[in-house]
């Protein structure tokens, strides 16, 4: 293998589960209780990850894109439709419920610069209960916060 084809390292910045071990707990928290939710209302196990997915591609988190895209595949997702999340506007492949769902999931994300825009929110409350629409928001808020954890320390790399 030559220089070029040899994998670039990416160093650790901060152990966090190490250095921050209650934060790092209380995130595991937050999880297992989104998680509670998602299967209160039987949320879609492969729409879970690639909602996971899609996030972790706009925050750019090398690590959960990895991740979520192994736990897509593990839930019955094909290789073209996990693909496809990165342009899934462009797509035939998805449902009106997977296409509000990264609608949303994008909206939630980019809140800073989106604020989560009514037609976002709409479109969603018409095809998901209020209960599912608390699961998402969950789901979206939790892996936004992992995100941002990786994409700061580097703490898990691939």
């Amino acid at each position: 293998m030559t220089t070029a084809d040899t994998p670039v390292p990416i160093p650790v910045r901060l152990d966090i589960d190490a250095v921050a071990p209650h934060f790092s707990r209380a995130l595991a928290h937050l999880d297992k209780a989104m998680v509670r939710e998602l299967d209160a209302v039987d949320f879609d196990r492969p729409l879970r990850e690639l909602v996971r997915l899609r996030a972790s591609q706009l925050n750019g988190c090398s690590y959960c894109v990895d991740l979520h895209t192994t736990d897509a595949a593990k839930a019955g997702e094909g290789v073209q439709r996990i693909a496809a999340v990165a342009v899934w506007q462009e797509s035939p492949l998805f449902t009106a419920r997977e296409r509000a769902a990264f609608a949303l999931t994008e909206s939630i994300t980019r809140a800073a610069e989106m604020h989560v825009p009514d037609t976002d929110w709409e479109t969603a409350a018409a095809v998901f209960s209020t209960e599912e629409l608390g699961a998402l928001v969950a789901l979206i808020v939790t892996i936004n916060a992992w995100n941002a954890v990786g994409v700061s320390t580097h703490a898990w790399v691939g």
